[in-house]
């Protein structure tokens, strides 16, 4: 086992997450920077500094989730800081736009394969990859489990009429991250006794690929809270939906 903290945050390679990893890392972590394709991971690694690592990890595969567990165990003993952040905003053909995409998320009709597919990457891999390495996270002084949420799946907020972002609630990613609040809070009841902390950042409207760069806010910006939370100290709290801005509505 090494002296630094280790971190790993899925989905990686870009975006939020890229820009999660290189906080980390300059906060003095060693990152483990998660990817779907290896190749994809070393080049964003090698933007992250010299303390990053690129891992192959599919949050929808098991066999690639129980290679990345073992590779984590046999190099580094433990695991610090867990943070879930891969997450999809619909399963449409390569190349479809953000708004293309909102037709297939109409609840009256939109596809079941959607979002099963959705929910597969924003909500079952997000479990399997918790279940998988939460042993190497009970092997930390302190473990952190981050999981980035998203105000447009609180059931608070949207059924507010007043609103901005209750038109496109829909089918598939705003119920995922609805689910993802519900199984963070899960694994944070059963981990409350533990030295584990479990908490859900939202990031806000991020330019990402996710809404084809359409968000209002940096990654940089999109990045804060979930540092924040991967960095609290053990009076820090556990269970919470959080931004920049205090609570969000669950």
């Amino acid at each position: 086992m090494q002296d630094k903290p280790i971190a790993l945050v899925t989905g990686a390679n870009k975006g939020i997450g890229l820009q999660i990893a290189k906080d980390l890392a300059a906060h003095g972590f060693t990152v483990l920077v998660g990817s779907r394709t290896l190749e994809h991971g070393e080049a964003s690694a090698k933007s992250v500094g010299a303390d990053a690592r690129a891992l192959q990890l599919d949050v929808t595969d098991e066999a690639s989730i129980a290679a990345a567990a073992e590779r984590v165990r046999n190099e580094f003993g433990r695991l610090d800081v867990l943070v879930n952040n891969a997450g999809i905003s619909h399963a449409s053909k390569p190349g479809t736009s953000f708004y293309d995409a909102l037709t297939n998320n109409v609840p009256s009709t939109g596809s079941l394969d959607n979002v099963r597919a959705v929910f597969e990457t924003n909500v079952f891999g997000v479990i399997a990859v918790t279940q998988a390495m939460l042993p190497l996270l009970r092997e930390a002084p302190a473990g952190r489990i981050v999981k980035l949420g998203s105000s447009s799946g609180s059931l608070s907020l949207n059924s507010d009429p007043s609103f901005p972002y209750r038109d496109v609630f829909g089918l598939a990613y705003s119920p995922s991250k609805t689910a993802l609040h519900a199984i963070t809070l899960a694994f944070a009841i059963e981990l409350e006794h533990t030295n584990i902390k479990v908490n859900i950042a939202c990031p806000g409207f991020t330019a990402t690929d996710l809404n084809d760069f359409r968000g209002t806010r940096t990654v940089e910006q999109g990045a804060r809270e979930a540092v924040r939370l991967a960095l609290l100290g053990a009076d820090g709290p556990t269970g919470t939906f959080s931004d920049e801005d205090g609570p969000v509505p669950w």
